[in-house]
Formats: C-alpha cells, sequence, structure tokens
C-alpha cells in the first residue's frame, strides 16, 4: 500500500479536492467519480459525501493508496 501525507494549509479540505491535490486522480470531477463509486474511506469507514471536511488526523483510503492528513 502506498503511503502519502497530505500537509494541511486551512483547517479542513474537501474529499475531492484531497484526493485531486494528492495526486490519487487527475481532476476532481475523477476524485467525485471515486467517491460515488464507493471505493473511498475515511478513518476506515466508507464516505460518500464528495465534499466532506477532511481534518488533521484523519486518514484517507483510496485503492491501494493510503493519505494521512497533517497540520
Amino acid at each position: 500500500m502506498q503511503q502519502l501525507e497530505f500537509h494541511l494549509r486551512g483547517e479542513f479540505i474537501e474529499l475531492c479536492n484531497l484526493l485531486k491535490l494528492s495526486g490519487v486522480c487527475d481532476s476532481g470531477g475523477a476524485g467525485k467519480a471515486l467517491v460515488a463509486e464507493g471505493v473511498v474511506s475515511v478513518d476506515g469507514q466508507v464516505e460518500l459525501r464528495k465534499t466532506a471536511k477532511i481534518r488533521a488526523g484523519q486518514v484517507v483510503s483510496a485503492g491501494d493508496v493510503q493519505i494521512r492528513v497533517l497540520a
């Protein structure tokens, strides 16, 4: 499993934007499609909200990629 770290600049980032900015997908639209397919989980729970607010300390998984969100 590929492990990535994403350093948060504000209070939160929307899930679809996190997937785009961390390089998991090419665009926000592709990120929204991944979320809609049910292949993205946040802290071990499947997340279907495309614009879910992801905050520091959370872990997002998509396929074989795991993103740890840091402050």
